[in-house]
């Protein structure tokens, strides 16, 4: 504990007793009681990212409709944490908190019957967290590579609160050098991957996102390439509080065109692509609170 920074100890000292208090709520109050607090702070904090990268993505919106999103996103990520106390009691149901699900038996079915391991991608969009539980409680378990808290205290007590609530351990790799090479171990095994593909990677590669250049992570688009896995689309949309759909989306063709480095940007791209379509059919329920594009487009 000696070698954790005073902040990131404090942050965490503040954040246990507000987690227990997520915990003790049911699942509905803790998304309404979470969404209300990050909808009513969030937007007044000193921050132009959400706002610039809301400019470069989707100019042709006004100032009123971008104050209108980022309200939106505030309000989505508090729910996002909000139910992430509780997400082993959200289950597959047709009312009611918990979640549906569409794409599974047309797209998930068929995928797992070619026998080998299958890459999901997504992104930071709706409640991202369900869809490790939900491929679970379907009977595939899908590990997730994921970018590790910059507080170690906070990175230790979410990935704690997932396997509490779910009662299990859950297979998480952190990205980087290690981390890449356990997913890749896994995948050899005939484990199954996901992956947050809208995050910047500085040692990425340079894909367009919404017409600029952005460097993204070519992992999932190597592995599933070298492991010929069918790329499932994935994507988990609130429909209300502590109530999710989860879409399942057709395999991506895998591309083959003798050139690996090439081929892996043809996919990659096509990732961002899809994610596009995702980010503006539900433009408030995405991220944009982070800088997604090199830090020279930012003033």
């Amino acid at each position: 504990m000696s070698h954790v920074p005073l902040a990131h100890r404090a942050e965490a000292l503040v954040l246990r007793p507000l987690v227990a208090l997520l915990r003790w709520l049911s699942p509905v109050n803790a998304s309404a009681l979470a969404g209300f607090v990050a909808r009513s702070i969030g937007p007044l904090l000193p921050s132009k990212v959400a706002e610039q990268n809301l400019q470069f993505a989707l100019p042709e919106l006004n100032a009123a409709e971008r104050r209108a999103i980022i309200t939106q996103v505030w309000d989505n990520l508090g729910r996002t944490i909000g139910e992430l106390a509780h997400i082993g009691e959200l289950h597959e149901t047709a009312s009611g908190p918990g979640y549906s699900i569409t794409g599974w038996d047309e797209h998930v079915v068929p995928a797992l019957a070619q026998g080998r391991p299958l890459a999901f991608f997504t992104g930071h969009l709706g409640n991202w967290e369900i869809i490790p539980p939900a491929g679970f409680a379907r009977g595939v378990d899908v590990a997730f590579m994921y970018r590790a808290a910059t507080n170690s205290l906070v990175d230790e007590m979410v990935l704690g609160l997932r396997e509490d609530n779910l009662k299990r351990k859950v297979t998480m790799f952190p990205k980087g050098g290690p981390g890449a090479r356990g997913a890749y171990a896994h995948m050899m095994r005939g484990g199954h991957l996901g992956m947050l593909m809208d995050q910047k990677l500085d040692n990425g590669i340079s894909v367009p996102f919404f017409g600029i250049p952005a460097m993204t992570a070519p992992a999932l688009a190597s592995f599933a390439l070298k492991f010929k896995s069918p790329v499932i689309p994935t994507y988990a949309i609130r429909v209300g509080p502590a109530r999710l759909h989860i879409v399942f989306e057709p395999p991506m063709p895998l591309p083959d065109s003798g050139d690996k480095a090439q081929d892996i940007l043809t996919l990659t791209t096509e990732m961002n692509r899809i994610l596009e379509r995702w980010i503006r059919a539900h433009p408030g329920a995405w991220l944009w609170l982070h800088r997604r594009w090199p830090k020279e487009n930012y003033k």
